[in-house]
């Protein structure tokens, strides 16, 4: 049956929409713009000209950042210990201490020793503050010129890694202990939910990738494919338990390129090492192709990292960006389009947290296998 006559209305009631949405900004734009001016011009008590527009960068970038307290609505937060390595030793205290104050107006004093916390980061205070009522000292460029102390404070990321692992605990015991139960039988309950997508990494990811040595890496495929996957989801929560932007964080990102990259390296054969050092080309093309393989030995993990954190982080701006709309052009009219677009935004990033899942399990996958195939 032929439906592409289906598809292409689609796709032009949705150019027709993308259209319409860009057109009323342009129009729209343009008309507050002449209104604010005729209203300037008319009425001498109209607001101060210095009045701070809505910055959606700042506002987005605050959202996915991670934070020493976790706001659960309104006025409610819940504030997570906060555990300095100083000069003095290990200090600790509750993030409450700052009164929410994230611009290094409020000093704690803890363990003999002065701290604040300047976007969400924390220094040693400065004896007297600066001209803005700041207890930091700040360059030209506005960046912080104090010490820090060395960071190891319970945060919001930190908390959703708890958080997650609890939860892929309480699946796949629940799962291997269906395994048990029902050997031999139909799968039942969670079990026959995630069997397809277990199948789905042994047979799609594993098996083509790493041939018959697929079951020595099956764990760390299926645990990394199911961390990333359900901290994808967890992120997408607007609420608690959800929220936290962990695989956007370039630092959990990181650990998880490096364990691919470690699998890699210590499972390489000589065959690997072989293409690597003494690849079968002329003499005089090693001086080229060695330090290129060198350096590709590090750029894919490097891309691992970068790939899923962009991806997450890019896709968590947008939907703000989106709905920021409302408050950039300051209209109610402006509302219902922005919350339409981000709703699909919102259902393609659910689309996304599997896909990115599955990208970095089977680029995992890809390095491996070529670290172990075996001479032909």
């Amino acid at each position: 049956m032929d439906c592409s006559h289906v598809f292409d209305f689609k796709v032009k009631r949705l150019i027709v929409v993308l259209t319409l949405f860009l057109a009323f900004f342009s129009v729209t734009s343009p008309a507050f713009s002449q209104v604010d001016t005729v209203e300037a011009t008319g009425n001498t008590h109209a607001e101060p000209e210095g009045k701070e527009k809505f910055n959606i960068g700042k506002f987005a970038l605050h959202h996915i950042a991670d934070s020493h307290q976790w706001h659960v609505i309104g006025d409610v937060y819940i504030h997570l210990p906060v555990i300095l390595y100083t000069d003095n030793g290990f200090v600790n205290f509750s993030s409450e201490a700052f009164h929410y104050d994230d611009d290094a107006r409020v000093v704690v004093e803890a363990g003999g020793q002065r701290f604040v916390k300047f976007h969400e980061k924390i220094y040693y205070a400065s004896a007297t503050p600066n001209a803005h009522g700041q207890y930091i000292d700040l360059d030209e460029k506005h960046h912080p010129t104090n010490a820090r102390p060395l960071d190891l404070s319970i945060t919001k990321n930190v908390v959703t890694l708890f958080i997650s692992i609890v939860i892929m605990l309480v699946v796949f015991l629940s799962v291997a202990k269906g395994y048990k139960t029902n050997y031999g039988k139909s799968p039942k309950g969670i079990q026959s939910w995630l069997e397809p997508i277990i199948l789905f990494v042994r047979d799609d990811i594993a098996k083509p990738n790493l041939g018959h040595k697929y079951e020595r890496f099956m764990p760390y495929l299926l645990t990394v494919f199911f961390f990333i996957w359900f901290n994808n989801m967890l992120g997408l929560i607007p609420f608690l338990p959800g929220g936290a932007n962990l695989t956007g964080n370039i630092a959990v990102t990181m650990i998880l390129a490096i364990a691919t990259f470690l699998l890699t390296i210590f499972n390489g054969n000589k065959y690997y090492w072989k293409h690597i050092f003494a690849p079968d080309v002329p003499k005089l093309m090693w001086i080229v192709m060695i330090p290129v393989e060198i350096v590709g030995i590090f750029t894919k993990p490097i891309a691992l990292m970068i790939r899923l954190f962009a991806n997450i982080t890019a896709g968590h701006i947008l939907m703000l960006s989106l709905i920021c709309l409302i408050f950039v052009f300051n209209s109610l009219y402006i509302a219902p389009i922005s919350i339409a677009f981000a709703v699909f935004i919102g259902a393609i990033e659910l689309l996304v947290a599997f896909i990115q899942a599955f990208i970095f399990t089977i680029l995992s996958a890809l390095f491996i296998g070529m670290a172990i195939e075996e001479h032909h």
